[in-house]
């Protein structure tokens, strides 16, 4: 039977976690805004990048081919995958919803690329073949850190070293709806950039819109400018996933720490009203030994 005394230690230790798991939900929350605010301010930038690459797309075909290869005529082509975890646990079930998704879209031999310890530490014991390592800044991703993502897999591609380049990340519907996707940078989908506009492409216009010229001129050349452009959209787009996976685990962590704190609380409560108990008895008994040597002594 439990003591008082292992009562009250237990309290303590409950006290003293519940203290962690609420500066870690408060920690969290602030993380969240922060990234959702960089975000938003820097996101309009990339969209403009974009809509000029729209733009050139959709009245020249021929402007930056070597990045829409698609490369299907080889035998095996080489897929590269960026896997976004968290560098820590305490975030529910984050780090291992990424996991299973990876496993259930990339078959073993895959290449995987790394931002966060946690896969990391995962993948490299199974059977892949891990061939690059990215640091991500613990408190807030930057555009650096994309840049270096995006220099890599561009200059990668262009080599012939890998084919196809995607970024599997986390993405937040909500605070408690989070989605693991992949999205596919390089190659790039000419389709996919026009028609997200309610753009049309030069052989799918209209022999007038053919020859119709851009809103815009390019100098000195598009074909130059789109080869510029490209690293830049790229950089958006890494600097995208790295944020909304950062995001999406301050959300998960905040529930978590949440969940925590919650049964924190409740077992304190149960732990309380055991110690009272255990305590009124303690007395009782008390007082039962008194009331006994009173009367032995009066007999």
């Amino acid at each position: 039977m439990e003591t008082m005394r292992d009562i009250r230690n237990r309290m303590k230790s409950v006290r003293q976690t519940r203290q962690v798991t609420g500066a870690l939900k408060l920690i969290s929350t602030s993380k969240l805004r922060k990234a959702r605010r960089r975000l938003e301010d820097t996101m309009p930038y990339f969209d403009g990048i974009t809509d000029a690459m729209r733009d050139i797309i959709c009245h020249s075909e021929e402007n930056g081919q070597k990045w829409f290869d698609k490369r299907e005529r080889k035998a095996s082509r080489k897929l590269a995958t960026l896997v976004i975890t968290a560098d820590m646990g305490k975030a529910g079930g984050y780090n291992h919803a990424v996991i299973r998704y990876v496993e259930e879209h990339c078959p073993e031999g895959s290449y995987l690329m790394f931002a966060g310890n946690v896969g990391k530490r995962y993948f490299v014991e199974k059977n892949y073949d891990a061939i690059e390592d990215f640091a991500v800044s613990t408190k807030e991703p930057s555009v650096y850190e994309a840049k270096d993502i995006a220099t890599f897999a561009s200059s990668q591609f262009l080599a012939g070293k890998i084919d196809e380049f995607r970024i599997i990340y986390t993405r937040m519907r909500s605070v408690v709806l989070l989605e693991p996707t992949m999205q596919v940078l390089l190659p790039l989908d000419a389709s996919a950039l026009t028609k997200s506009a309610g753009l049309v492409r030069p052989s799918e216009a209209p022999d007038a819109e053919r020859d119709g010229e851009s809103a815009y001129v390019y100098l000195p050349s598009e074909a130059k400018l789109f080869d510029s452009l490209v690293p830049q959209y790229l950089k958006g787009a890494a600097y995208g996933a790295l944020v909304s996976a950062f995001a999406s685990e301050q959300a998960a962590r905040m529930t978590a720490m949440e969940a925590a704190t919650k049964n924190a609380d409740e077992m304190l409560g149960r732990l309380s009203l055991r110690y009272n108990r255990a305590r009124q008895a303690s007395i009782t008994s008390e007082i039962t030994e008194i009331v006994a040597g009173a009367a032995a002594l009066e007999d």
